[in-house]
């Protein structure tokens, strides 16, 4: 045995397997590597059914449910009435235009028949509630000498004959409809088609692929028939349509991925075997996750289909260190074995903190009341839990096996004695060891503090919610957002649908208060700015109590006569059944918002819950909040409470797993204070870049923590030892950058090469969330060559 101890370490280097003493190490090392062959079976057993799993049961899908906050009040409020309000809810619009004339073209009145009937037999559909022009329930009236008059818009003897046609002109104009049904201009008209939660035939969730795909053949059957119509579809339904459509072509950039952190590795290495083992174990554990998730009965949404990319880089980059501490090894004469035995001794407690870290990072995640949310921690967690079987366990038994080419290994070893005598990457090492000197590490933190503080100044501008019209989800360029913009273009009253609902005694939405406190509800929302107009109950019985009265303005009022009240009720819900539910017990106060932008929605929340507060009592509560503004406003509220909270609870949990593995409080802030800095300056990144902290970017800036912590523990774990073995800081920290500065940089280049990728994606915030996990791992792998040396100046001076 050669009991030299060249290298960092002063491990023996052993040329002959039986002058190595199999029964040291700890018990976990020898249950693994005494028993290799059977570690390699069990695994292959697992990656064969696994693989089956996610291969048979996986699938793509999103759920409306789970995009909600369920436990927040506003939302609990909506769900125990979401029966009663089937208009406010899940829902698709659908606008039919005319490209060659306006909507009175009997060609273009057959072709919108066709769309609306196929609508209506389209699986998921809640018929009952569906509104056109070709539906019953969409209907006119007005006041003669003989009383009330009215009947359907479109005339029931409809024929396509000029007279019809004019009947219709006719029925249309006193309908009140133009601008919320009929376009501004006549030039199209809109389908309301809510949805159902679940199939009923199959009790199923619905399944918004199929719809999508079945709306699509409606789409594109009638954009090239006999009289060719342009259609636009706009609702949460169409938009998880989209989502669901861009993940196709998300899963690309997998292979992307996969192929840029091989080609990074094998630059590294230059050796073939090594390489595609450390990337074949990253693939296994992905197929480990996917098959897990399938086995749990989860689904991949269009949030957690970013999850494997991460697994795969997190992967990647513990494989590339147990790779590079064998390959030091074996470069000096050590048995094969025995190199990946004393790497998985060096570098274990490392690699599993760092996944704890890393884990941590997910599972606070799940602390958000926010299902989708916590799919993606889920998912995460059991990925990354994966990775300590398949990259701690598995690829140093696969290296005992298959080892490195010995030219790679010679290869190694060169640059290494290089670095020791300053050429090549020991010019940076040199450079990088300044940072111990007095002067570098002063001006260093100097540095850090001044950039923290400007970070902190532009991130106190950071906003809660969408800062874009239409759907931010998707590129202004998206089809989803040119039928946005052509809806908001051409129609009076929005998609974004704020409504506070009234909640009485049976039959009490018809009593004269509850109609005008309903009245100055109304009024009181209108005045705010962003608000178009409002829509309840109390302005349909004031226009019907005026038309009794021969249409005269001085009766358009709410009167104090309960029969009077009834009868305009009951006249109310002829045209607007969703005004009020069958018991009279609820009705909603709707204002229609000019966009549901953060400031519009915090402005809308203020003035309602103002007025609830004030107003609430015994007889009638005012309950927020429903429609689609009022689920994003309840769900930008819950993001609000739970960035902070979140951040506090990863780096408390960091802090303590850093403790753990230094067993010292000044290891912790050196490692710990970095990370502080990337978030700080990713925030402020966020406001540069316009982007406000919601559903798809909260989860960014914790994971950036989690992650973003392995650099400094590998660094500082290394420089640890060395400095208590006596060496100085500048030859610790010199030590630590050869056996893992290499690897910390490939790390650093391998995660942001393997998110990079999604700044090209189709889906507007995968692109977000690309461009930030990119900031962030690469400044903390930045961070950590640079400020891990200088904290380390005035913290660990003595180790």
């Amino acid at each position: 045995m050669d009991m030299s101890t060249d290298g960092i370490d002063t491990m023996p280097v052993v040329r002959d397997l039986a002058h190595f003493d199999q029964r040291s190490g700890n018990l976990l090392e020898r249950l693994v590597f005494n028993n290799r062959l059977w570690m390699i079976v069990l695994c292959t057993v697992v990656t064969v059914v696994l693989g089956a799993l996610a291969a048979t049961r996986l699938h793509l899908n999103a759920s409306f449910e789970k995009m909600l906050p369920q436990g927040q009040p506003y939302i609990q409020n909506y769900l125990h009435n979401k029966d009663a309000l089937r208009g406010l809810g899940n829902s698709l619009r659908v606008v039919v235009e005319n490209p060659q004339g306006d909507i009175f073209d009997p060609r273009y009145l057959e072709a919108l028949k066709q769309v609306n009937d196929e609508l209506f037999l389209t699986p998921g559909v809640d018929r009952a509630w569906m509104k056109s022009m070709w539906t019953p329930s969409v209907r006119w009236n007005e006041v003669t000498e003989e009383g009330f008059q009215g009947g359907p818009v479109m005339p029931d003897g409809y024929d396509g004959s000029p007279r019809s046609v004019e009947q219709l002109k006719i029925n249309i104009a006193r309908s009140g409809i133009v601008g919320s049904l009929v376009g501004n201009n006549f030039k199209s008209t809109m389908i309301f088609v809510p949805l159902l939660d679940k199939d009923p035939a199959t009790g199923k969730a619905i399944d918004y692929s199929e719809l999508a795909h079945a709306i699509d053949k409606t789409v594109q059957a009638r954009s090239s028939g006999a009289y060719p119509v342009r259609i636009h579809v706009i609702g949460f339904a169409e938009l998880i349509a989209e989502l669901l459509a861009g993940m196709a072509k998300v899963i690309m950039y997998f292979g992307v991925a996969a192929l840029v952190a091989t080609g990074v590795i094998f630059a590294y290495t230059r050796c073939v075997r090594s390489t595609v083992l450390v990337v074949a174990c990253s693939l296994v554990a992905v197929l480990w996750q996917l098959g897990l998730v399938a086995a749990f009965g989860f689904e991949l949404d269009p949030f957690s289909i970013l999850v494997p990319f991460l697994v795969f880089a997190i992967g990647v980059s513990h494989g590339a260190q147990k790779m590079n501490g064998i390959m030091q090894d074996v470069g000096r004469g050590t048995h094969l074995l025995v190199a990946a035995r004393y790497t998985f001794r060096r570098l274990f407690l490392a690699g599993l903190t760092a996944l704890l870290a890393d884990a941590v990072g997910f599972a606070v995640l799940m602390t958000i009341d926010i299902p989708v949310i916590r799919d993606l921690a889920m998912t995460a967690s059991i990925g990354v839990a994966v990775l300590i079987f398949t990259n701690l366990l598995l690829l140093p038994v696969l290296l005992s096996y298959v080892g490195v080419s010995a030219a790679a290994a010679k290869r190694c070893i060169r640059e290494e004695h290089d670095e020791e005598t300053g050429h090549g990457l020991g010019k940076l090492w040199l450079m990088l060891d300044r940072f111990t000197e007095p002067r570098w590490a002063g001006i260093t933190v100097a540095v850090t503090l001044a950039l923290a503080v400007g970070g902190f100044i532009v991130s106190t501008n950071l906003k809660i919610g969408d800062l874009d019209p239409g759907a931010p989800e998707l590129r202004a360029e998206s089809r989803y957002n040119r039928d946005n913009a052509y809806i908001t273009a051409n129609y009076s009253l929005s998609s974004d649908q704020f409504a506070v609902m009234i909640k009485t005694a049976p039959e009490g939405c018809l009593k004269y208060e509850t109609l005008v406190e309903a009245d100055r509800l109304a009024w009181a929302l209108q005045q705010v700015p962003g608000v178009q107009t409002t829509v309840s109950l109390a302005d349909a019985v004031r226009q019907v109590t005026a038309g009794t009265s021969e249409g005269s303005p001085k009766w358009l009022t709410i009167s104090r006569n309960q029969d009077v009240l009834n009868y305009g009720a009951q006249q109310a819900s002829v045209n607007n059944p969703d005004l009020f539910d069958r018991g009279c017990s609820l009705m909603p106060v709707i204002a229609y918002l000019a966009d549901h932008k953060a400031e519009t929605l915090e402005r809308v929340v203020q003035a309602a819950d103002a007025f609830a507060q004030a107003h609430n009592g015994p007889d009638r509560q005012f309950l927020l909040a429903a429609g689609s503004a009022g689920i994003e406003a309840a769900t930008n509220i819950v993001v609000r409470e739970a960035n902070h909270k979140m951040l506090l609870y990863v780096y408390a949990a960091v802090i303590v797993l850093c403790f753990v593995t230094f067993r010292s409080w000044r290891a912790v802030l050196v490692a710990v204070l970095p990370l502080v800095l990337t978030s700080i300056l990713c925030e402020a990144l966020m406001v540069m870049l316009g982007m406000g902290v919601k559903v798809a970017t909260l989860p960014v800036i914790a994971l950036g923590v989690g992650i973003g912590v392995d650099y400094a523990l590998y660094l500082v774990s290394v420089q640890l030892v060395q400095q208590r073995q006596g060496q100085s800081l500048a030859e610790a920290y010199r030590h630590a950058l050869q056996f893992t500065g290499k690897v910390v940089a490939l790390v650093g280049v391998t995660l942001a090469a393997g998110v990079v990728c999604w700044a090209w994606s189709p889906i507007k915030f995968q692109a977000d969330m690309g461009i930030l996990l990119t900031f962030m791992f690469t400044l903390n792998m930045i961070g950590a060559l640079v400020l891990v040396p200088a904290l380390s100046h005035f913290l660990l001076r003595k180790a």
